[in-house]
C-alpha cells in the first residue's frame, strides 16, 4: 500500500470502494459495515436472478467471492503500511443450498492479532487461518470457508540484528 493509499485507507472509504467494485457489485455482494478499527466487517450477498445457479440457489462462486478480500483488507487496515498482507490459500465446504440472501461476519480478535504480531516481529512470515461461516436469512450455515493469509513485515520495517546495525 502506497503512502497516498494508506492516508485514504479508512473504513468508510474502503466500504464505499468495495460496494462499487464491479466484482462485488455484479455478484450482488455488499459491505454492510466496517468497524472504525477494521476489526469487524459484515457482508451480505443478495439472491438475484443473475447470481442463481442451475438449481435456482446462490451461485457457489458468489458465495466464495463474498469472503475473498475481506480478511486481507481488514489486516491491511489494522497493521498499516509496514506489512505485506496477501491471500495464500482458501477452501470452501458447501453445507446446504443458499436459498435466500446470505451474510457473513468477519472478526479479528486481539488474540489473533497478537499471534500475527509475535510471529512477524523479526521479519518472519505468518500464515494466519480464518474460518468464515456464511449464513442464510434464518441463521443456518450454508457454507464454511477457510482462508489462509500471508503476513510479513516489509523489509524497511523489519528489526535489524546487532550485526546488521554495526555494518550499516
Amino acid at each position: 500500500m502506497g503512502k497516498l493509499v494508506s492516508k485514504l485507507y479508512r473504513p468508510k472509504v474502503v466500504k464505499f470502494a468495495l460496494n462499487i467494485w464491479p466484482p462485488f457489485w455484479g455478484a450482488g455482494i455488499r459491505i454492510v459495515s466496517i468497524s472504525e478499527d477494521f476489526r469487524e466487517v459484515k457482508v451480505r450477498l443478495k439472491l438475484r436472478w443473475w447470481n442463481k445457479n442451475a438449481n435456482r440457489t446462490q451461485y457457489g462462486g458468489s458465495i466464495f467471492s463474498l469472503t475473498d478480500p475481506i480478511y486481507c483488507l481488514m489486516l491491511m487496515g489494522i497493521l498499516g503500511d509496514g506489512y505485506f498482507v496477501w491471500d495464500k490459500q482458501a477452501s470452501i465446504n458447501f453445507i446446504k443450498p443458499g436459498q435466500s440472501d446470505l451474510c457473513a461476519e468477519f472478526i479479528v480478535t486481539q488474540e489473533m492479532l497478537d499471534s500475527i504480531l509475535q510471529q512477524t516481529v523479526n521479519g518472519d512470515k505468518s500464515f494466519p487461518e480464518f474460518v468464515i461461516f456464511v449464513k442464510d436469512n434464518d441463521g443456518n450455515v450454508v457454507s464454511e470457508v477457510k482462508r489462509q493469509l500471508y503476513v510479513r513485515k516489509k523489509p524497511d520495517y523489519r528489526n535489524q540484528t546487532a550485526e546488521e546495525k554495526q555494518a550499516a
